[in-house]
């Protein structure tokens, strides 16, 4: 029997695992460095309470993904019908807000909501000019921010060289700078004029003021309907209503597939690290891993392998000579790392809120967005009586807060919640940290040049880069599934090109922003 050796147990890499079962005569083989499966779409359980590295709503565009998805947990027969309609079907699912428990392994329907909190106050995220808006920023205020947004969409619109361009062109510069830019780089580090545009065209391309306007205007005139139409496909994704999400965090999808994927003959392994990666001509042969507790070095040998380490990481473990220009790119790509600090809290100075998350827009905090895990679903609470939150910090390898030890992190977001009028200092309870390397791949450092260490690897006639980290591109879960998705059907059908795996998220039905 053949084998196709996947690297990483993420979404991508599971999914990859799973077509393989059910498409191929193909046996996957699923190397994990952690000891968790999800990779940064994974939940950690401390005491009973659930944090997602990042929060991640399951929800797509594509009909093929969210069948997927159902397929493995479905979703929660509730009070109260929500319709859901896609690839010309149409059924009723139940909504599932309530806290009626049957079933543990199923998908809830969720209410999204979004804000960012600035001066204090909490303005809807995507922004748009609206009454509550303008109430809140006072009437000059908001005539500056109105000019300022007239000017360049009628008169300043200029080449898009970098990211701050792609954003002044669709809000203006006195929009960008009040509710984008400061948020915009703490997640990067570094100035939005320092940022390739295309990470603007691959998240939020379809995003505009005059979008979020025209959909609050159709809600006013339309009303609300009691049967939802979860598929959402004429919604831009920023501006969604609803979507799907496992009773027990994201993590939990993922749990469930790899048991699936083991259950139907597939091999897990983890807490395994690629070490190096043997090559013969233009074909991998094997690789070699080395067990993180024991230090067993594990050889694979297979027939296709898929990859979904950091590109970078993936260079650095192959045993040939790499070209010159090559190494020089792969060694120059940057990402940023993401700790995520749990706490738990008697309560919230800014009342009973329904976000799911908020960006901090705030000036003078590290913090840049905080998750609300009770609204994200109740079951990722043990008591129903407290808040638990998680406030995130984006770092890079080796910089201050990265070295700042855990006591320490959970000091900083306590007191930076306390300070930005979050929470009393009073009401904290408890709390964890959780560090996620590499979460981000950034579009700066040598990057421009990312097609030729693309086409250098797309030569390797049986290696397929997939996910995230593996692509070194901005996926969101439903695009990596899809690249790992497409990677399986080239394999089973024998088609040579990469092109279609690499096209995928560049359409802009795709397109959208967390």
């Amino acid at each position: 029997m053949k084998k196709a050796i996947i690297i990483g147990g993420g979404p991508a890499g599971l999914t990859a695992a799973l077509e393989f079962l059910r498409k191929t005569g193909i046996k996957p083989v699923v190397i994990e460095q952690s000891k968790y499966w999800g990779g940064i779409t994974r939940t950690v359980n401390y005491k009973g309470n659930m944090v997602d590295i990042g929060g991640h709503r399951f929800f797509s565009k594509s009909d093929i993904i969210m069948d997927w998805w159902q397929s493995i947990l479905p979703i929660q027969q509730e009070a109260g019908k929500v319709k859901i309609s896609y690839q010309n079907k149409q059924k009723e699912i139940i909504n599932s807000n309530t806290n009626i428990v049957d079933n543990e392994k199923v998908m809830l329907v969720r209410k999204r909501k979004s804000r960012i909190y600035y001066m204090k106050t909490f303005f809807d995220y995507p922004i748009s000019l609206s009454y509550d808006t303008i109430s809140k920023l006072g009437f000059g205020r908001t005539f500056v921010l109105g000019l300022s947004y007239m000017k360049s969409r009628l008169f300043s619109i200029k080449p898009e060289e970098n990211l701050e361009d792609f954003f002044i062109n669709r809000f203006g510069k006195k929009l960008y700078e009040t509710f984008f830019k400061e948020y915009t780089e703490k997640v990067w580090g570094i100035p939005c004029n320092k940022i390739s545009a295309e990470w603007g065209a691959q998240r939020i391309k379809g995003l505009s003021i005059s979008k979020a306007i025209l959909h609050i205007l159709k809600k006013a005139l339309t009303g609300k309907s009691k049967n939802k139409d979860i598929s959402q496909k004429d919604t831009e994704t920023s501006l969604i209503e609803y979507f799907l999400y496992p009773k027990y965090g994201a993590g939990q999808m993922w749990e469930e597939v790899a048991d699936i994927v083991k259950k139907e003959g597939g091999e897990l392994y983890q807490n395994i690290k690629v070490i190096g990666i043997e090559i013969d001509g233009k074909k991998i042969q094997k690789v070699k891993a080395k067990n993180i507790d024991t230090g067993e070095i594990v050889d694979f040998s297979g027939d296709y392998f898929i990859s979904t380490m950091p590109v970078q990481e993936l260079i650095n473990s192959f045993n040939t000579n790499v070209p010159a220009n090559v190494k020089e790119i792969s060694d120059g790509l940057l990402y940023r790392d993401f700790i995520t600090v749990g706490i738990l809290v008697k309560k919230l100075l800014v009342g009973d809120i329904l976000d799911n998350w908020i960006y901090i827009q705030e000036p003078g905090v590290k913090i840049g967005r905080l998750q609300i895990f009770n609204n994200w679903s109740p079951y990722m609470v043990n008591d129903a009586n407290t808040y638990w939150i998680g406030a995130e910090y984006f770092c890079n390898e080796g910089d201050t807060i990265n070295n700042m030890s855990d006591r320490e992190m959970s000091t900083l977001a306590v007191n930076e919640l306390s300070e930005i009028g979050m929470i009393d200092k009073a009401d904290f309870l408890d709390s964890i940290v959780i560090r996620m390397p590499k979460t981000y791949p950034a579009y700066f450092g040598t990057y421009s040049r990312f097609s030729e260490l693309r086409e250098y690897l797309d030569g390797y006639e049986n290696l397929f880069l997939v996910g995230r980290n593996g692509m070194h591109k901005y996926n969101n879960q439903d695009h990596s599934m899809l690249t790992a998705i497409t990677a399986v059907d080239n394999i089973k059908n024998n088609v040579p090109s990469r092109n279609n795996i690499w096209e995928i998220n560049t359409e802009d039905e795709y397109n959208e922003s967390r």
